[in-house]
């Protein structure tokens, strides 16, 4: 039951549901723990949306399937980390030329710095001497690499390293929450902004207290956002917030589009990706500077592909936009072009993105005749998207939710199914006027509309809410009101910056409290 009102002084911890690292997260552990590049989970099934960003709690079960397939790419990273003497050497030192009188001495040796590292906590006691029976069973007839690969299998299969358990301690001054533990906020901490186990900088910070405070865990927060780590979670994030994932793998008519091609697809994503990352790290970094920059990055396939003349070669380098055309992300061909499924512009399904993911309003699906009413028509008829879709407009049933979508959907006609900007289509002008649903006044085109997008207070908070759900691996309801209220506030107070906003994250009472009984 949501409170009725969040006062000051009260804790209100929210929810802290059991995490499973996803696909993303597993790879970038073993890549810590073992150097493993492969990026093995990649090959599991996509972890349900949920959220929007596949970490969703709730959605994360584990079916016996895939359990097994688990226990395959564990398999996996166990044989290249035992591959070769080199591979064994980077265990411990002792692993190198390793002599059979020596093997157990240096089992355990290894066992006692990799699994605590994998358990993100200390060894309880008897667990080094558990896993060292493994590596007996494993080395039975066997190799002293057998063995050790057989440990590190049981390590990445246990629920200690597949799942952030937290037990926490009790909060002496409130005895009906529990705050995390100084290796449980570490691993908050670390997951949170390198999407990987703490470094030993923060193991240390940990088990020195330094994690105790709101204080505490700023100052790391704010080093580890300083550090390069945090770079690809911030990819990762708009990744999932953008329809740009899947760009290589987008299909367009040859004859329609003889100038794209997945090559150009693939482009466009990373031109999004350069952009945020410099708009973020290097730029003004909010959130409306990045809806309304005036520049992107392109290397010179894709300014061909653009248009745009006195860029050459494959690096990427700062280009200044057009800002008749185009301005800031939104605007981009890559964003365009994935809100489109076909060789047409879909202005619903552009509206429906901006207005569900970015201005987090829920718009219901169409069923039974509603859904027959709202396809167009078939083959099209009309010349221009606006004329396609005009049934929603005038049929009372379609525009109760498209009075939402297509104002702004059609505010984007100026894009075509590729993301290359017309003026025309099939020889007529294109009407690009449109607006934002529940704001005054209406805007001529695109440019006009991401300003207004940028300025609006619902596209604003959104943003917080989506990074929260991100951090928190969640869906907010209404018993996370408070929770929402105070990362918005917070947002709102830096000026909308993204790196302030991922700080304060890690300063809210769900970050640092949790019910007792809840882990």
């Amino acid at each position: 039951m949501a409170p009725s009102a969040c006062e000051d002084g009260v804790v209100y911890p929210g929810r802290a549901p059991l995490r499973r690292l996803t696909r993303f997260e597993y790879n970038k552990t073993v890549r810590y723990l073992f150097g493993d590049t492969t990026e093995p989970a990649f090959s599991l099934p996509s972890e349900d949306v949920g959220n929007g960003f596949g970490n969703d709690a709730d959605e994360l079960s584990v079916s016996s399937l895939l359990a097994e397939q688990w226990g395959t790419v564990a398999e996996g990273v166990a044989q290249r980390a035992t591959a070769s003497p080199e591979a064994l050497a980077k265990l411990a030192p002792c692993a190198s030329g390793v002599q059979i009188e020596g093997e157990e001495a240096c089992a355990r040796t290894i066992i006692e710095k990799i699994a605590p590292l994998a358990y993100r906590r200390p060894l309880a006691d008897g667990e080094a001497n558990e896993l060292l029976a493994l590596y007996t069973v494993g080395r039975t007839d066997a190799t002293f690499a057998t063995g050790i690969a057989t440990v590190i299998e049981a390590l990445l299969q246990s629920p200690d390293f597949l799942y952030r358990i937290e037990w926490g301690a009790p909060d002496p001054e409130r005895p009906e929450l529990r705050r995390p533990t100084g290796d449980e906020m570490a691993t908050r901490l670390s997951y949170l902004l390198w999407g990987t186990m703490p470094d030993d900088r923060l193991r240390a910070a940990a088990q020195a207290g330094e994690l105790s405070t709101k204080e505490g865990v700023r100052a790391h927060a704010e080093r580890m956002l300083d550090d390069a780590q945090a770079r690809p979670v911030l990819r990762f994030f708009f990744d999932n917030l953008l329809p740009i994932s899947n760009l290589a793998d987008l299909e367009r008519s040859e004859e329609s589009f003889p100038t794209f091609s997945r090559a150009i697809g693939a482009l466009m994503r990373e031109e999004t990706q350069r952009f945020l990352e410099h708009e973020i790290f290097e730029g003004t970094g909010t959130w409306p500077s990045i809806l309304t920059a005036p520049y992107t990055f392109m290397n010179g396939p894709l300014a061909a592909f653009y248009g745009v003349s006195g860029v050459t070669g494959d690096e990427f380098q700062k280009v200044q936009l057009d800002t008749t055309q185009r301005l800031g992300v939104l605007t981009q061909a890559g964003v365009m072009a994935g809100t489109t499924h076909s060789n047409m512009t879909n202005p619903v399904g552009r509206g429906s993105f901006v207005v569900q993911k970015l201005m987090c309003r829920t718009i219901p699906l169409p069923t039974g005749e509603i859904l027959e009413r709202v396809k167009p028509p078939d083959p099209y008829t009309g010349a221009t998207a606006r004329e396609r879709y005009s049934q929603h407009s005038q049929d009372a049933v379609c525009a109760t939710c498209h009075r939402q979508m297509d104002p702004i959907g059609l505010a984007f006609e100026n894009y075509d199914a590729v993301g290359l900007f017309r003026t025309t289509e099939n020889g007529v002008t294109i009407d690009a006027s449109g607006g934002v649903p529940g704001t005054e006044g209406t805007v001529s085109g695109p440019v006009e509309l991401v300003r207004k997008l940028a300025e609006t207070e619902e596209t604003q908070s959104c943003f917080a809410t989506r990074w929260a759900e991100y951090a928190y691996g969640l869906t907010l309801r209404a018993e996370d009101e408070c929770t929402e209220k105070a990362v918005t506030a917070a947002f709102k107070q830096s000026g909308y910056n993204v790196k302030q906003l991922l700080i304060e994250l890690t300063q809210t009472d769900a970050f640092h409290y949790m019910a007792s009984g809840e882990e």
